[in-house]
């Protein structure tokens, strides 16, 4: 088999433990994870006898599913590439990866404990198989899988005793069901649109992917980011009254928080749309977009805080005055995080020179064109 080019068919191990379990133990030992391996490597023979011909590879760690969904199936290609240096006639060609020392042998198998508590915790490994065997054996998981893809008794009363845990469910997923199923989840909770672009950013990330978010946010993947239109821009083409044109802005950002959190789970960069007059900027936990220098005949710059009930600070609008007490907009910041509040206004104080105190306007303030923009008069 060594000197054979071999094809790795990914698969998971799903487990669902039962509601109101602590979370289970991020990883498994190397002894552990033999252990494991060689049940595993039983039920997988039952459903799909041909995997016989192949080398089996499982990493003794346990998973979110944004972990193991991220471009370049970072965890897999890890595995995969551990298993390749192993000698053919280890344990019947059945090789298991756990921690020693409390490390696992690679930084990406590594499991995040900020994902540990999640329903579904996922346990990857992949079949090495010979590529003229590679296209039947994967015809055969894609189907026995679905069908029949319970792990054995044996399997799943070893991890409810080796996690301490009970659970519910515990079942074989290739990844292809792992994408499918996490299609059906995104867009049951109206997040079609993010899935259609991180589908894109896993399968093809060579092609160009646009979609629009439920509230009607123009978003784009290319070159391996998701480019989202700027909050800003997009109330500038809204009609309607203020009050509503205001609401429907907080609304778009509470959204564009949404997609940031899982965008960055899945470890997908998401920037602003740059438009022809302004650049943009992206950092931990906030956009920004500039949109002019600042002019010396006008006042300095100041800071104001657009703020929507129930999401505290929605965007930060830097502004200088000039004749007439009319503001003009220098720049608009969109802090995502709770935590990215600190570290934005540091650096909007730092470049613009201001004084560093950020004016609280309580609601979504637009100028006279109904732009997003900062009050006429001074504040005291």
């Amino acid at each position: 088999m060594e000197a054979q080019t071999l094809l790795a068919l990914p698969v998971v191990l799903a487990l669902e433990p039962v509601a109101g379990e602590p979370p289970a133990p991020l990883t498994l030992t190397r002894d552990a994870a033999a252990e494991l391996a060689a049940l595993v490597a039983a039920d997988l023979h039952a459903l799909v006898p041909q995997v016989d011909a192949a080398r089996l590879a499982l990493a003794g760690a346990l998973f979110d599913q944004v972990e193991l969904l991220r471009p370049g199936f970072p965890v897999w290609a890890t595995l995969d590439e551990l298993a390749k240096r192993v000698p053919r006639g280890h344990l019947q060609n059945v090789v298991a990866f756990g921690s020693h020392e409390g490390h696992m042998p690679a930084p990406s198998l590594e499991p995040s404990p900020v994902y540990a508590e999640g329903p579904m915790r996922l346990l990857p490994m992949s079949l090495l198989a010979p590529a003229e065997l590679a296209e039947e054996l994967s015809e055969q998981l894609e189907i026995q899988l679905v069908g029949r893809g319970e792990a054995g008794t044996l399997t799943a009363d070893w991890l409810m005793r080796a996690l301490g845990i009970r659970l519910e469910h515990v079942r074989y997923l290739s990844r292809n069901d792992l994408l499918a199923l996490t299609c059906v989840q995104y867009e049951h909770v109206n997040l079609a649109p993010l899935w259609a672009l991180l589908e894109a950013a896993l399968l093809t990330p060579y092609r160009e992917e646009a979609t629009m978010s439920a509230r009607g946010l123009a978003l784009r993947y290319a070159d391996g980011k998701v480019l989202a239109q700027s909050p800003a821009q997009w109330l500038a083409a809204q009609g309607g009254d203020v009050a509503q044109r205001a609401h429907g802005f907080a609304g778009i950002v509470f959204e564009l928080r949404q997609y940031a959190a899982l965008l960055d789970a899945h470890q997908l960069p998401l920037q602003l749309q740059p438009d022809t007059t302004g650049q943009t900027e992206a950092a931990d936990g906030y956009l920004l977009e500039t949109l002019a220098a600042v002019e010396p005949g006008y006042d300095p710059p100041t800071l104001f805080a657009h703020e929507a009930p129930g999401l505290g600070v929605v965007a930060i609008t830097v502004a200088q005055r000039g004749d007439g007490g009319r503001a003009r907009a220098l720049a608009h910041a969109y802090p995502l995080q709770p935590q990215a509040l600190g570290p934005l206004l540091a650096l909007l104080t730092d470049r613009y020179g201001s004084a560093g105190e950020l004016h609280a306007l309580g609601r979504v303030v637009l100028d006279g064109d109904g732009r997003l923009g900062a009050p006429p008069t001074a504040l005291h």
